[in-house]
């Protein structure tokens, strides 16, 4: 917006350079915002809460405080996430403040009135433990000894409703047993530095004889959803490139497609800039996947390959994952226990094709609750995966239709 209206204003105003700035923006555009503005020129830089504390960029006078922030919530009743725009904290507003004249003398403009900052805005930002998912805390505390975690002094206590549903997950995982105590493979789980389901899932790939397809995938999916990146001059070279990894089957297998072509190549950056797919967030991937690989020997997993039969990945993707699955039903898609709909995000490779059932690796509310990173897979596979956690009535289709019993007659009786 900002660059569009520079270039209806010409050459009546000075040149203006507009510079981005967030997490997942690649390392040399980011790299830009510290680069000396050249004579006569003015800089702006537009950024993410990112600039609150992290960075100090030589020559910024005044700061615009919109006084909102983009957070991540997170709501146990329904296992979904969402990241929603809010108010900032006073804490938040007085580190935006301290950004204008760090190296010169500087003024910050507050896009809000000094009576919403006295009497609208907490003083603090909400803790993070009191905002996200909990299984990997329970896991860690299980793991140190500590059995009773309603009456732990947290430091900031989580909800009550957020701890008790990551004890059920752990014990549908079967990381605890019926007492709350860990069992051997929760004990093998804890060793991972991974979410729950992910150490799930990679404990699940020794019988699937797939660890070293499976241990890419994790590593991937630990780098969240910043591997491919679209600049908005190349939005269609971009596509493009992410549809030629696409493979049947779903998003996970994409990922894993991604990381092997970028190992086939030496892991080069020109492979990445070409391909339109992040290098930081590969090497991060590629550090994980090394990290998990040394810890197999830990947790008793060998090392093998699938050797291109992916029903193996997949399986073993949902030992980890069978917690978060949905069919599709005549109104859409709804998940398989809580019967919520939700939809598959648009980037998804599988976005057209609709199949029957599927896993996802989580569940995001932006302007939809949509499915992110997700896969194709059987139903009879749920069974098969954790048959304490489904029973074969909840699996049927309701709407499949159902031939009455000894109606007719057989061919044999017709002669």
């Amino acid at each position: 917006m900002l660059q569009d209206r520079c270039r209806r204003l010409g050459s009546k105003i000075r040149e203006l350079l507009v510079l981005p700035i967030y997490a997942n923006l690649p390392s040399d555009m980011q790299a830009r915002i510290f680069q000396p503005t050249p004579q006569g020129a003015r800089k702006v830089v537009v950024a993410t809460n990112i600039a609150e504390t992290s960075l100090t960029i030589e020559g910024i006078i005044y700061v615009l405080d919109p006084g909102f922030c983009k957070q991540k919530s997170y709501n146990p009743r329904t296992g979904m996430e969402s990241l929603t725009v809010t108010p900032c904290s006073k804490a938040s507003a007085n580190q935006r403040a301290g950004r204008a004249g760090r190296v010169a003398a500087g003024k910050c403009f507050r896009l809000y009135t000094a009576w919403a900052y006295q009497h609208e805005l907490e003083e603090t930002t909400v803790p993070e433990i009191q905002r996200t998912s909990l299984g990997n805390v329970v896991l860690l505390l299980k793991s140190l000894g500590i059995h009773d975690l309603m009456h732990f002094d947290f430091l900031d206590p989580p909800p009550y409703e957020t701890l008790l549903l990551a004890l059920e997950q752990l014990y549908a995982l079967g990381a605890l047993n019926h007492l709350g105590e860990l069992t051997t493979s929760g004990r093998k789980m804890a060793e991972l530095p991974v979410d729950p389901m992910l150490s799930k899932m990679i404990l699940a790939s020794e019988k699937y004889s797939c660890s070293e397809e499976i241990l890419t995938v994790a590593a991937m999916l630990s780098v969240n959803n910043s591997i491919f990146y679209r600049p908005k001059d190349k939005v269609v070279h971009a596509d493009n490139a992410r549809v030629n990894f696409f493979l049947p089957g779903g998003d996970h297998l994409v990922l894993l497609n991604v990381y092997t072509q970028w190992a086939e190549s030496g892991y080069s950056s020109q492979w990445c800039y070409e391909n339109f797919v992040q290098f930081r967030s590969m090497r991060r991937a590629r550090d994980v996947r090394e990290q998990l690989e040394g810890l197999l020997e830990r947790v008793e997993v060998g090392l093998s390959s699938c050797q291109g039969d992916y029903i193996r990945v997949r399986k073993a993707i949902t030992a980890g994952y069978f917690y978060h699955t949905a069919r599709l039903t005549r109104s859409g898609y709804r998940t398989v226990k809580q019967q919520q709909t939700v939809f598959i995000h648009p980037n998804s490779s599988l976005f057209e094709e609709q199949p029957r059932w599927l896993l996802y690796h989580e569940l995001v509310l932006t302007t939809k609750e949509f499915m992110r990173q997700v896969l194709e897979i059987e139903s009879s596979w749920l069974l098969e995966v954790a048959p304490h956690y489904y029973k074969a009535k909840e699996l049927e289709d309701p709407h499949a239709k159902k031939m009455p019993k000894k109606t007719g007659k057989t061919r044999e009786e017709l002669g």
